[in-house]
């Protein structure tokens, strides 16, 4: 398959209003070995702007904020500053630093939650 024809696949899922679009995004998308797979999966996790959508990106590690890709971190962490309405995202940031159990997860969550502060 074809980038574009992925990139289309992955477009049509974050449209999608089922929350089985979700679960789809997270088992394969960000699950590809494919860096560019993996970047385009969460930004679409993140334009989605829902819970269960942000948590995926912000609480699962070696994913989205997480991820070991350098490029997928930062170009996930941008969607997240660019987001109009913060408010979700915000709170997984913080609940995330208050009670996630792994520590590269929780400092990776601080230092999101501060840049969105400075961006607002």
């Amino acid at each position: 398959m074809n980038t574009d024809t992925v990139r289309k696949i992955i477009d049509a899922l974050s449209i999608h209003q089922d929350p089985d679009s979700i679960r789809v995004l997270n088992d394969v998308g960000t699950n590809s070995s494919i860096d560019e797979v993996r970047e385009m999966t969460s930004r679409a996790l993140v334009k989605k702007n829902v819970h269960d959508s942000l948590e995926v990106v912000i609480t699962n590690q070696g994913k989205g904020i997480n991820d070991l890709s350098t490029v997928v971190a930062m170009s996930t962490i941008n969607e997240l500053l660019a987001l109009e309405d913060k408010t979700e995202a915000i709170k997984i940031l913080e609940d995330t630093v208050n009670m996630h159990s792994d520590e590269d997860v929780r400092d990776n969550a601080r230092s999101v939650k501060a840049l969105m502060a400075l961006s607002c």
